[in-house]
Parts: structure tokens; C-alpha cells; sequence
């Protein structure tokens, strides 16, 4: 058996999803093979794309994770230690396109600390190793761990001869020329005799990434995810030029060979680099014991958001130099120091400002302008605060959130992002609040069109009421008439429509302009093929596709007029009921133009019936259709320019009848179906129409409603909770039987 192990597969992809569910004490000899096999797949590709190809595949936190857990195996079992471990490498193999730079003293990586208890460990092993007592007085340096890529800069007599990134630790890769182009790598130091190697990190600061990227976007050319990458990138760039035109820093903070000694301490050391005319940062202190330590910690990490560039915690030294030579090295890091890592998804950033975003609804939704910050290795900017109650510090239950603090323009606050997609604010620094920062004013008129913003009983969100006339609802509703679920048109995207929405010349200021496209442009003596980013064949297939679309089935017509609370299935719905445009026209035309009985109109507020009306009855007898969604349907119906806009768009179209569901002598009519675990003989979204089809209502979740589960294999809790309820359950097999597709 080779040294790979049973799991590392040939040509298998290595799997970077973080922690395996059985936890290290579980496992056996075989299954600790096995797992050490794919931690040096994944942890191997994890250094390639982040040292050698500058595309990290995982985030810090997975990443650390992958790596502890390789050690506790190692631990547990060490007679499984494999050859190529990835506790004995350091960073990833050289890029092709660069020289080789051995280094004369390796350059190591860091342990890591997550918690102050990791802290403390890491002081007595250090005193347990030399002989110190607790009380015995120990010092440290403090700095911030910079985010950016390592260097390693060899100057002989003063004169820069050689720069060379980490590589693999011992093997870097030659970037002498490229930094030579950083500012703040001196060419010459005056009054170095012999060698002198200063090692360090490039970095960018957050505005000059902004700026960088804004320029490439500019450029047509391809942005980058985060400061790290843009550091890395620019630095390893086999063209000079542009190396130099990236706006690179340097900080120092180490050395490798020296012909003779920068000081006594690491403090010293440090300050003779700065002396010397090397950037070093501000931030480094000496400190006594692991309180101290921390609590220099604290105030970095307070600080993070303002310091204008990227650090990802915060790493110790043992201050005296001879300490650090008699406590030495493990195989790839030092005894002597330790990264106390900042902990996952989390970061302090200052909130500059809210802006208010409207939707295609109406809704206005507040959005926090921060300064910069990488979370997760992601640049965060912005982040959502859902309605007016969100910033007040109150819950959707009318229970205080945050402990109730509000949240305010100059705020320092917490932020983390949702499922690695979304970020939020999590906390309120009230100690560092500014003594000016006054409460959150939520606007009650849009600030796209001045119209007036309600909010009605109910409603956690507040809307504009200007319907068509505010330009930021149209363009959202654009959008979602034109996205992949509604008529899903090539070549008419959301930046399309952006561009079409403020075009003079070829203004698409309506679902209808769309249609209307080709034959304007024919008229045009300015031709949309001549202008800045089409081409006659780009032209063409537009428009072929926008007539391809002018045959459309009922549903996805209903569908992409974005009714409020209307969504594929409530579409799907309507035109199963109503089977054509128009019968659901008419109706909808009839509730709305029909004298009520009962007090109020269709935009009432206070009616959640129309009693008296019989075509708002009609609407409501729709089996699984609730009354805010019709109120939603014939609120738009009421309103002249929205109906006319109507109007105009489907005398543009082919609308294509929906039959009803043939569900005479189906078993499933007017069931609720829920389908859990994989299916093998069909998709799932096969499964659904098929059900559908036969009269059947589809749920996600099990309730006491559901009349039947169709459990695959892998089913889990839904299953459970269908036994517990007593619900019939059926595997595939069997659910095809029943409805006569076995």
C-alpha cells in the first residue's frame, strides 16, 4: 500500500470541507489512516491555491481547523505520521515562471493560539522549558499579524541583492526585481557590513486596494477578492510594470542570516530595523506575561477597523534573543513565539454611515457603510440591517436585541457574516460610541422619489408609495422581470437593464419597452450595435432572444410581474386556476372595478375581506392562496399606471394557457405531499411537477397537514418527525407505484 493511504484515490478531488464528524478520540487505527490521507490532500491544495496560485479555496478558520486536527491524530496516533505530513511543510511549492531562491535560514511558520487559555499554555511551556517559575520575570514582544505575503529581503554590504517569497520554507521564489519597485524596500542601508536578511510582509492597505480595484473594473479587467490576494498577486507578476504600478507596502518585523547581530532582544532588533529605514509597525510592544499580552491584544483588536490594512491577530515573542536561541525550533515553528489568531468570522470595524436601498416592492431597506474590513477573506464594506426596528435594537418579536442598543453613524461595531454570504451586525461598542453620534432618523418619504414612506400595521418594513414613478422600483422590478425564474432573457441582464433604465436614446423604462427594443433601435440613426460594449452579433442574438420570449406560459407571465408575495408556487397557483391571462384579468379587473359592501377599497389597510364582492370571494376560495396575497394582487390592479403598464406589456405577448392539474382518479388529489432524502429514479424538482401534475401540494417540511412522505435514502429528521406524527411514509418505489409510474 502506497504511503498515500486507502482514501487518496488517484485523481480524486481533496476535500477542503473543514472537520470530519467523528471526533479524533473515536477513531480507529484504519480510520486515522484514512483521515490523515485526505488532511494532506486537502491541507496540500489549501497551501498551493493560497501560497503558489493566490486563490485561497478555504477560509483562515477552515483552514486552522484542517490543521489542528492533522496534529491530534498525530498525536494519538504517531506510528501513522505520514512521510509528507503537513506538520512538517510550510507554506506551497514555487510557481513555474520564477527563479529559485534557497534560503540561508529557513523561513518558519507560527503555531497558532485561539483563546487566552492557549495563551497561558503557551507561557508555561515556555517557562517549563527553561526552568522559570511562574513568578520569574518573562518578556514578550507583541505585534499585529499582517495579512499580506511573506518576503524575505538579502542585502550584502548594504545593497539589496535578493528578494524571495517563502515557498515551501526553504525554496522561495525570486521577485528581486519586482521589489525593487515597493517604496518602502530601501535599496541601500547605510552601515551594514557583511549580510543582513530582512524578512517582513507586503501588504495593501484597504484604500489603495479599493482604488486598484475600481481601476481594473474600469479596465475591463479581473478584480481582486481581498488585499492578500492583490498583494500576492501584484508582487508575483512576471511583468515588472505592473508590479510597480500596484500600490505595495512593506512592514519588518524578522531576520534570517546576519553577519552579525541586529541587538540583544526583539524589541531592539526591531527598533535597529527602523533605524536602519525599514517600515516596522507601530503597534509592536513589549510585554510582561501572557495578561499583558492580552491585554495589548484587546486594544489591537479594538483598533482593527482604523488601522487601514489587514491583520488577522496578533503575534508574541520571547523578548530576549538568548532565550529565543535556547528555546529553539520544533520542525517547522518556533518555540518561541505564537499567532493568537482573532477569532473566526468575527471583526470590529466603524460604521460611517446608513444608506437606504429601495426594492422592488417598494420596501426600503437600510444598509451599514463601513470602513472596510476582511471577514472570512472577503473585503466587508456593507452590511445589512433589515428595517428601522433592527438599527432601534428591537427584535421582530418586540424583545430587545443587543441588549437594546441602537445603532448610530460613527458606531464601532461587531460584524460577522451570515452563512459566509451576508454580512451582519452583531454588537455595539457603547464605550468607544462618539460623543456626537445621534439615533438613526428612518426617512418616511423614498429617497428615490419623494414620495411618501409607510409602514403599515403589521409590517416590519417601511414602503415607498410611489409605485412606477420611483426609478429605484422600476429598475429592481426590471430585474426581476427579467431574471432566470420569470422570462429569463439572454444577453438582458441586470446591468443591461441598468444601462437600458437611464438611456435616453433607447430608454427600457417598462417590461413592454423591452419588446419594443428592436424596432425603436431600426428607427435609431444611432445604432446599439456601434455603441461601447455591443457588436452587431451581440445586437442580434438580443433581440432574437427577447421574440424567443414573447411566447410565454401564464405562470411565469404572473410570476414576473413581481407581485408582492407572489412567488413561483402562488404563480403556478393562479394560472392552474384560472387557466388563462384572460380569466385571471378579468377577475382581477372585476374585484377591483365592483362597488364593495363593506367599508374600504382594495388599498385599505384596516379590510381584510371584501365582503359583498363576489370575484374577491372567487379569489379567496383558492385553495392555498391567503388573503395578503390577493389584497397584494388587486392593490396593483387598482393602480391606473401600473394596470396600463400591464396593459402594454402583454399586448407585446404570446400568453400560453395553463391546464388544470388532470386529477380526476388521482390518489394524490388535494394531498399534501413532502419528498425527503435522495431519489434515484427521478429529480427532486421531477418529482414535485409529477405530484403536482396529479393534484397534489408539495410542502418542504412535515406538519400535522402532511398526508404522505416519500422518503429516499439518507431521509433523517423529517422521517422522524412523520413517524412521530403517525404520517404514511413511502419510498420511491413504492410512491411510484401508487401513481402508476412503477
Amino acid at each position: 500500500m502506497s504511503d498515500a493511504g486507502p482514501w487518496a484515490d488517484p485523481g480524486t478531488e481533496p476535500d477542503l470541507t473543514g472537520v470530519a464528524k467523528l471526533a479524533v478520540k473515536d477513531l480507529t487505527a484504519e480510520q486515522a489512516q484514512r483521515e490523515l490521507a485526505r488532511l494532506a490532500l486537502a491541507i496540500e491544495a489549501a497551501n498551493r491555491a493560497y501560497h503558489t496560485e493566490d486563490a485561497p479555496v478555504v477560509d483562515d478558520a477552515v483552514y486552522d481547523q484542517l490543521k489542528q486536527r492533522n496534529a491530534d491524530i498525530e498525536d494519538r496516533f504517531p506510528d501513522l505520521k505520514r512521510s509528507d505530513s503537513p506538520s512538517e511543510q510550510v507554506g506551497g511549492p514555487v510557481a513555474e515562471g520564477f527563479g529559485k531562491v534557497t534560503h540561508a535560514v529557513r523561513m518558519m511558520s507560527l503555531a497558532n493560539a485561539f483563546d487566552r487559555e492557549d495563551v497561558t499554555d503557551f507561557d508555561t511551556s515556555i517557562r517549563k522549558y527553561l526552568g522559570l517559575s511562574a513568578a520569574a520575570s518573562l518578556a514578550y514582544t507583541a505585534e499585529p499579524k499582517i495579512d499580506g505575503l511573506s518576503l524575505s529581503l538579502r542585502y550584502e554590504d548594504g545593497r539589496l541583492t535578493t528578494a524571495a517569497t517563502r515557498g515551501d520554507g526553504a525554496v522561495g521564489e525570486n521577485v528581486t526585481a519586482n521589489a525593487r519597485t515597493i517604496e518602502t524596500i530601501p535599496s541601500t542601508i547605510n552601515g551594514v557590513i557583511g549580510v543582513l536578511e530582512v524578512r517582513g510582509e507586503v501588504y495593501m492597505s484597504h484604500a489603495d486596494f479599493a482604488d486598484l480595484n475600481a481601476r481594473q473594473e474600469a479596465a475591463g479587467q479581473k478584480t481582486f477578492a481581498n488585499p492578500r490576494n492583490a498583494a500576492a498577486g501584484s508582487l508575483r507578476q512576471l511583468d515588472t510594470k505592473v508590479t510597480a504600478a500596484r500600490p505595495l507596502k512593506f512592514f519588518a518585523y524578522a531576520w534570517g542570516e546576519v553577519s552579525e547581530p541586529l541587538a540583544d532582544t526583539q524589541s531592539g532588533a526591531i527598533e535597529r530595523l527602523a533605524a536602519l529605514g525599514f517600515a516596522t509597525n507601530p503597534l509592536t510592544r513589549r510585554c510582561d506575561g501572557p495578561q499583558d499580552l492580552m491585554a495589548h491584544y484587546d486594544r489591537i483588536a479594538a483598533d482593527r477597523a482604523t488601522l487601514g490594512y489587514d491583520i488577522d491577530g496578533v503575534v508574541y515573542k520571547v523578548d530576549d534573543l538568548d532565550l529565543q536561541r535556547r528555546l529553539g525550533f520544533r520542525s517547522t515553528t518556533p518555540r518561541w513565539a505564537i499567532a493568537h489568531k482573532f477569532p473566526a468570522e468575527l471583526a470590529w470595524t466603524q460604521l460611517r454611515g446608513i444608506d437606504i436601498q429601495v426594492g422592488r416592492t417598494g420596501a426600503l431597506s437600510p444598509v451599514a457603510r463601513l470602513e472596510p474590513i476582511t471577514v472570512g477573506g472577503v473585503v466587508v464594506s456593507n452590511a445589512t440591517l433589515h428595517n428601522e426596528d433592527y438599527i432601534a435594537g428591537i427584535g421582530g418579536d418586540g424583545s430587545p436585541i443587543r441588549e437594546g442598543k441602537d445603532i448610530r453613524a460613527g458606531d464601532l461595531v461587531q460584524v460577522y457574516r451570515a452563512g459566509d454570504v451576508i454580512p451582519k451586525i452583531a454588537n455595539v461598542d457603547l464605550a468607544r460610541r462618539p460623543d456626537d453620534a445621534v439615533p438613526y432618523s428612518f426617512p418616511v418619504v423614498c429617497p428615490e422619489c419623494g414620495s411618501d414612506a409607510l409602514r403599515e400595521d403589521g409590517d416590519a418594513v417601511r414602503r415607498c408609495t410611489g409605485g412606477l414613478i420611483c426609478p429605484a422600483q422600476a429598475v429592481e422590478q426590471l430585474k426581476h422581470f427579467v431574471s432566470r425564474q420569470a422570462f429569463d432573457i439572454d444577453g438582458l441582464g441586470a446591468k443591461q437593464v441598468e444601462a437600458f433604465y437611464h438611456d435616453d436614446q433607447l430608454p427600457v423604462r417598462e417590461p413592454a419597452d423591452i419588446f419594443t427594443l428592436a424596432k425603436r433601435d431600426a428607427e435609431n440613426v444611432a445604432k446599439l450595435k456601434n455603441r461601447d460594449g455591443w457588436g452587431e452579433t451581440s445586437v442580434r442574438n438580443l433581440f432574437q432572444a427577447i421574440e424567443d420570449k414573447r411566447r410565454i406560459p401564464l405562470n411565469r407571465l404572473i410570476f414576473s410581474l413581481g407581485f408582492r408575495h407572489v412567488g413561483e408556487t402562488a404563480a403556478m397557483t393562479f394560472a392552474r386556476h384560472f387557466g388563462s391571462w384572460d380569466a385571471f384579468c378579468d377577475t382581477l379587473r372585476a374585484a377591483v372595478d365592483e362597488p364593495l359592501t363593506a367599508q374600504g377599497g382594495p388599498t385599505g389597510t384596516s379590510v381584510s375581506r371584501f365582503d359583498g364582492n363576489p370575484h374577491w370571494a372567487q379569489l379567496d376560495a383558492i385553495d392555498g392562496v391567503g388573503t395578503v396575497t390577493i389584497a397584494s394582487l388587486i392593490e396593483t390592479f387598482a393602480n391606473d399606471a401600473e394596470r396600463a403598464a400591464i396593459d402594454r406589456l402583454v399586448a407585446e405577448l404570446d400568453v400560453q394557457d395553463v391546464a388544470a392539474p388532470a386529477s380526476a382518479g388521482s390518489p394524490v388529489a388535494g394531498k399534501t405531499v413532502v419528498f425527503t432524502g435522495s431519489l434515484e429514479k427521478m429529480t427532486r424538482a421531477e418529482a414535485k411537477a409529477r405530484a403536482e401534475g396529479l393534484g397534489a401540494k408539495v410542502a418542504g417540511s412535515v406538519s400535522a397537514r402532511t398526508d404522505l412522505l416519500v422518503a429516499g435514502p439518507g431521509a433523517g429528521s423529517k422521517a422522524s418527525k412523520a413517524a412521530e406524527l403517525g404520517i404514511e411514509t413511502l419510498d420511491e418505489d413504492g410512491w411510484l407505484a401508487l401513481i402508476g409510474d412503477a
